[in-house]
């Protein structure tokens, strides 16, 4: 879905009309998110958001990724393989599934890490342990109380925030903040931006870390675009952020054009785009979430060029401190002090 600008305005006509129903969904969401879970019987760390759409979960589950390596240990992503018709339980794999099947998230995540695709997530949780998990890495699923969560981020992007604050379809938030904040252990502010500020200074009031970092283009990526007149699309929670990242590079952003989030192109959209780019002699380029939407069994229409980022925390060590200690605490909760 394309997101409504109403809901990053402060007290629209739209969002009063249906705050109501945000009143009605958030007290449902809130009451399950109260629900005890299952434990998995190893930690569980769950990277998500407060509200709808995009801010960066893929990017910090990547870079998650990587840190439980460097401390030793075997992650396991588990998504919901949102977009995909596949239920699962399945372990994704990029020889033989396409985004259709799994999702684009998952695809795209899969090519570092063992991700398993679970529509109930439950289900998962035997298949990601028998792939040697010793920490399972929840993509999302922050609200969903079916599984005991030992750690939940919450990752917010600091130009948008979180909107006008109210609960959808009022507003992007998918519970109310009060009943949000309550299980959130740390948050994860991406840019320099000032717009979740006050989620900040709330959390600290609980004595809540604040974790920021930034989305840093791969060096690789941006030679490969300098020099070139471009045409930048994508189908992504937040298409402006990407153009800005272009164009801050160094690139000439000739053109652009934004889709819904996890947006299905179909071969004429692509053909057209292609059509464009030709005609105005630029070069097309777009995410690497965009790209896994567009591979197919044959792989990637020609000519269209991935624009790879990375998660880089301003406090890594923060960050390593913070996920042994929950490590550590998640093991004794289970098994007592050794």
């Amino acid at each position: 879905m394309r997101e409504p600008a109403f809901w990053y305005r402060p007290r629209s006509p739209q969002s009063q009309i249906l705050r109501p129903l945000g009143a009605i969904y958030g007290a449902i969401t809130a009451r399950r998110m109260a629900l005890e879970g299952f434990d998995a019987g190893i930690p569980v760390i769950c990277v998500g958001n407060y509200h709808v759409g995009g801010a960066g979960k893929t990017p910090t589950v990547l870079a998650l990724t990587k840190l439980l390596r460097e401390l030793g240990e075997t992650p396991v992503v588990l998504s919901r393989g949102y977009g995909g018709r596949l239920k699962g339980p399945v372990v994704v794999d990029r020889a033989r599934h396409i985004a259709a099947d799994i999702g684009d998230e998952p695809l795209m995540m899969a090519r570092d890490v063992a991700v398993v695709v679970a529509r109930d997530r439950l289900d998962g949780v035997a298949l990601a342990k028998s792939q040697g998990a010793t920490v399972i890495l929840m993509d999302d699923g922050f609200q969903n109380p079916r599984l005991l969560k030992d750690t939940s981020l919450i990752v917010i992007d600091g130009e948008r925030g979180i909107g006008n604050g109210n609960v959808f379809p009022a507003g992007p938030l998918r519970a109310p903040l009060k009943a949000q904040i309550a299980r959130t252990d740390a948050l994860v502010l991406i840019g320099d931006g000032r717009a979740a500020n006050d989620v900040a200074a709330e959390l600290a009031k609980r004595n809540k870390p604040e974790l920021r970092a930034r989305l840093k283009p791969d060096a690789a990526s941006v030679a490969q675009l300098l020099g070139k007149r471009v045409f930048a699309f994508a189908g992504i929670g937040d298409p402006g952020r990407f153009f800005r990242t272009l164009r801050a590079c160094g690139v000439e952003v000739v053109r652009t054009r934004s889709f819904a989030d996890h947006h299905v192109f179909s071969p004429e959209e692509i053909a057209a785009l292609a059509a464009d780019a030709r005609r105005e002699q630029l070069t097309l380029v777009t995410t690497e979430k965009d790209i896994a939407r567009l591979r197919s069994h044959e792989g990637v229409p020609d000519g269209i060029v991935p624009f790879a980022v990375q998660l880089e925390f301003d406090d890594p060590a923060k960050l390593r401190q913070l996920i042994s200690d929950h490590l550590y605490k998640a093991r004794e909760r289970r098994f007592g002090r050794r």
